[in-house]
């Protein structure tokens, strides 16, 4: 109300009144009483007579921004709750240790005015953008069946070659990736897989196990026709030195998208041989193709139906969901299997029911971190400044790149930006979604927080998108305690909202965590859970007009570019199949 009721109304009261009594006071009141003639007794005359009702009309004004203030402060939602929670509490969370205190930076100051003009020409309209759903009806005949059993299913060997122990490396999507490829590798080597144990790292500073982000006996129940899992390795192999009998192996004797083939070369001798191997830093070392097919759907099994996340996240997660909602019914297959039963028919009640003024929302994760945007050389808009902070920042985190862009001539700044080589900025994505007809009353989760720039790049897109929230905003403080120093736990919560979200918008299409929430969303949105994929190439050829292109183009262009990017095709060779699981591998067609 304090926002967007009273405020406005008494705005267009006051510039009437303004306007009115202008003339009255455009010279200096205390010569008014010394003018003369019969214009100033005219005027003397006039003030002495109005001085009260003027006095009056503003006194109310005063009263009334008063009244408002008092009764927004009051009604205003409390801390951890409310998706209105201040803009700039939010800046401060997504602010990086980076280009802190800076004027904030605008690359396209003419499409930005463009764009504010539209959108609050069409505030006060009933929101008929299109891209709320799928733009092809034909994304609904595909179907999850990753789960049932073929004729020519491999199943689990009666007798195993011996133990695989996985350590994955990575955040959560890359770990989960590492798992599911696992299973695969597993199943191929009639082996035994350990649960897999995941990495340490410096850079996510999570100590996470399986258990402690997916349900293990969910797991376990899921494959068990499958392959043969345990928790642990048998204590007479717990105790051998792995890499002195030569069965660690490294990514370094594994080539990225390995064959078959290849674990049957490398792998399998040794697994026959010392009875144990052991993966380390086990990731994206398993191709999409060629692959058996019933390997392929073991994979989409292992991602789309064993892997649930515990229950504590599932909990949490529906906080956030309900939260943005309004309500807790699970609407589908995707909050089912993402929320498990913690989504129910009940309705909300106390904080919960006054939060949100619509039902549906849109999820954008916003990929602009600093170490994405000092890696890929691109310039943002922020001058010398910027490049010279990014180059202290390649230097110290990137030494190899730093020391090869020394010694070579690099792509200039503006070819890398028309190649579509650099990341989106908020404001690049603020404009799409500008572009696609979304209102400024669209309410966004947004994901992935720590924006290079904080509030100096935030600004631009939630001075078009007021309703910007993030997990920190939704959630109260003893509700985020648990995750704290868990990232891959709190990149979970993420992952919910994300793959939940009426629309999913993406900035970066080569993201584990956007391509695993899309192919989710594929799996199980039913044709029902349109997915925003803008192709950067394009985007650039059209933001290099941002001089001279009128707004209509701007639009129809967007537009073509997004519904191009959600075109209904069969998985294309060597295409991940945790991305695009439309193949008979994963899914079913019915027409």
């Amino acid at each position: 109300m304090g926002k967007q009721g009273s405020p406005r109304m008494l705005g267009a009261d006051y510039n009437w009144n303004k306007a009115g009594l202008f003339h009255g006071f455009k010279n200096d009141p205390s010569k008014i009483s010394s003018c003369k003639g019969v214009h100033g007794g005219k005027r003397h005359v006039w003030l002495r007579k109005n001085l009260r009702s003027m006095v009056i009309t503003f006194g109310l004004i005063g009263f009334l921004f008063l009244l408002d203030s008092l009764v927004y402060s009051i009604l205003e939602p409390t801390s951890g709750s409310a998706p209105q929670k201040s803009i700039e509490t939010m800046k401060e969370r997504t602010t990086a240790n980076v280009n802190e205190g800076k004027i904030p930076v605008q690359m396209y100051d003419r499409l930005m005015n463009l764009a504010s003009f539209t959108l609050a020409e069409k505030e006060f309209r009933e929101d008929s953008t299109k891209f709320w759903k799928e733009t092809y009806p034909e994304a609904s005949i595909w179907r999850p069946c990753a789960d049932r059993n073929s004729t020519t299913n491999l199943g689990k060997p009666k007798k195993s070659n011996g133990f695989i122990l996985v350590s994955a490396n990575g955040g959560l999507n890359q770990q989960r990736v590492a798992v599911c490829n696992a299973v695969a590798v597993a199943s191929l080597l009639n082996a035994t897989l350990v649960i897999p144990k995941f990495l340490y790292s410096n850079v996510w500073k999570d100590p996470s196990q399986f258990g402690d982000i997916y349900q293990l006996d969910h797991f376990t129940n899921n494959l068990k026709d499958d392959v043969n899992l345990v928790k642990e390795l048998p204590s007479n192999l717990k105790s051998l030195n792995f890499e002195a009998i030569g069965s660690l192996i490294t990514d370094a004797d594994i080539p990225k998208e390995a064959t078959p083939a290849d674990y049957v070369k490398t792998v399998l001798p040794l697994l026959l041989k010392n009875r144990v191997v052991h993966l380390l830093g086990f990731g994206n070392r398993l191709g999409f193709d060629p692959l058996p097919f019933e390997l392929q759907r073991l994979r989409c099994k292992c991602n789309f139906h064993a892997l649930k996340f515990a229950p504590e996240i599932e909990r949490v997660g529906s906080l956030l969901i309900k939260r943005i909602r309004k309500f807790d019914a699970a609407r589908n297959m995707l909050d089912k299997q993402l929320l498990g039963n913690f989504m129910s028919n009940t309705p909300l009640k106390g904080k919960d029911a006054a939060v949100g003024d619509q039902s549906k929302y849109l999820a954008l994760h916003l990929r602009f971190e600093v170490d994405m945007v000092a890696y890929s050389q691109c310039e943002f808009g922020g001058g010398e400044d910027e490049r010279e902070e990014l180059r202290v920042y390649r230097e110290s985190h990137f030494p190899l790149l730093a020391e090869r862009l020394e010694k070579s001539k690099p792509t200039s700044p503006t070819e890398l930006r028309r190649l579509g080589k650099c990341p989106l900025t908020p404001e690049e994505a603020a404009l799409v979604l500008a572009g696609l007809g979304f209102n400024r009353e669209t309410f966004i989760y947004l994901a992935g927080s720590r924006i290079y720039g904080g509030q100096s790049r935030m600004q631009t897109l939630s001075s078009l998108y007021p309703n910007l929230v993030t997990k920190e905003d939704l959630l109260t403080h003893s509700e985020l305690e648990p995750f704290r120093n868990f990232s891959s736990q709190l990149a979970a919560l993420d992952f919910i909202a994300c793959a939940t979200a009426d629309v999913f918008a993406m900035t970066d299409s080569g993201s584990q965590l956007s391509s695993l929430v899309s192919g989710f969303r594929t799996y199980y949105g039913g044709g029902h859970a349109p997915t925003l994929r803008p192709i950067k190439k394009r985007l650039a050829a059209i933001l290099l007009e941002n001089s001279t292109i009128a707004w209509d183009s701007f639009e129809e262009r967007i537009q073509k570019m997004i519904e191009e990017g959600q075109r209904v095709g069969v998985r294309g060779n060597k295409k991940s199949i945790y991305r695009q699981p439309r193949c008979p591998e994963c899914m079913c067609k019915y027409h």
